[in-house]
């Protein structure tokens, strides 16, 4: 009777932890571009996944005096950023905010973001509410995470 009950307790404790380990909102490779000494602003990136349908409504990092969800688009030769009041994430797809797409733009750095360093950033969720990141600070003009460098010439940004 006994090795029946652990039995039971521990296919209880097993199926219990599956569940509890998927289901869940993920958030991938935080990252973000060093910036100059004396930059007030830079950006982060990263990828969201979720088996359900939720929205991305606010960040927040102590190295900006405010962080704001943006888009990017390019009219006439020139890019625009325009900030968001919330991104969508649907369920069971993957959401990805990197450069010259939907960012998080860090306004008013309290320190230049410098390479091989990270940072703290607070995501705000409706429904899986705030989850803290660490973004890591690839080098200048990196692609992605792992510091793939971009050979495009710099473009002309207006907010």
């Amino acid at each position: 009777m006994l090795s029946k009950s652990v039995f039971f307790l521990t296919y209880l404790l097993i199926t219990n932890s599956a569940v509890g380990q998927t289901g869940q909102l993920e958030i991938k490779t935080p990252w973000a571009r060093a910036t100059p000494g004396h930059a007030e602003n830079g950006a982060a990136y990263l990828t969201i996944v979720s088996p359900t349908a939720d929205r991305l409504t606010a960040a927040s990092s102590p190295v900006a005096k405010k962080a704001e969800l943006h888009t990017m688009s390019m009219e006439g030769g020139v890019m625009r950023m325009r900030p968001l009041t919330a991104i969508d994430i649907p369920a069971g797809q993957t959401v990805t905010l990197g450069p010259g797409v939907m960012h998080i733009m860090l306004l008013g750095l309290t320190q230049p973001l410098r390479q091989g360093r990270s940072f703290p950033l607070t995501l705000s969720f409706d429904h899986a509410g705030p989850r803290q990141v660490t973004v890591m600070i690839e080098k200048p003009g990196a692609l992605g995470p792992g510091g793939q460098a971009t050979g495009s010439p710099p473009m002309k940004m207006h907010h």
